[in-house]
């Protein structure tokens, strides 16, 4: 068997959600238990049925508490008892609700089924209380020293002083390095220094001048 990678592309995740079967739609209805069924039932989450009192934890009608009078499968919508609206016309209809905004406060336990699902969920909750096993004492006392040793706030790295030279001296001693000592010329010195040829167009041949055109 091939492990199936998760589908991430929000197309996709959309096909899967309004093209699932019936037996994966009702798991989309599950919705958490309150704290007195949790302790009671030992289970977190239940898809909720007709016949449930359910209240309302998120959207504009919230802290409202009814029971389930119809589950619609096929747009994933809730309708509880005395949740209604006016229309134009002035007739009523109720107010369609998801499950995720949902918590059960009462459970309809007529349902044979139903019961068998709560005792097999109990049963996978306990077992897996009973894997986590509690930690030895000796990993326990590590655990503490290790705490007691890591120090909450570190102490900050000081930082190094750097004097830096103002600009201008700066400038100054570049400036030093590039000047250049020259040499007063003397009489002796500008004999010695050849005249320096001028320099003629390359191709172009000099002519003496003529008077009267000879």
């Amino acid at each position: 068997m091939k492990a199936m990678k998760p589908v991430t592309k929000p197309t996709k995740q959309r096909k899967m959600l309004f093209q699932a079967p019936d037996h994966i739609r009702y798991k989309h209805f599950a919705a958490p238990l309150s704290r007195e069924l949790r302790a009671s039932h030992g289970v977190r989450t239940l898809p909720a049925r007709s016949g449930d009192t359910i209240s309302i934890m998120r959207g504009d009608h919230k802290g409202f508490e009814g029971k389930v009078t119809r589950i619609d499968r096929k747009k994933y919508k809730i309708y509880i008892e005395g949740l209604t609206r006016e229309k134009v016309d002035g007739t009523t209809t109720f107010v369609p609700i998801h499950p995720s905004k949902v918590m059960i406060t009462k459970l309809n336990l007529e349902d044979k089924w139903r019961k068998q699902v709560l005792e097999r969920k109990r049963k996978a909750y306990e077992t897996t209380k009973v894997a986590e096993k509690p930690l030895s004492k000796k990993v326990a006392e590590t655990k503490e020293t290790l705490k007691e040793e890591i120090p909450k706030n570190k102490p900050k790295r000081r930082k190094k002083k750097v004097t830096e030279k103002p600009a201008k001296k700066k400038v100054e001693e570049k400036r030093k390095k590039t000047k250049r000592t020259r040499k007063k010329k003397t009489k002796k010195t500008r004999k010695e220094e050849k005249p320096k040829a001028e320099k003629t167009r390359a191709g172009h041949k000099t002519t003496k001048k003529t008077k009267g055109g000879k």
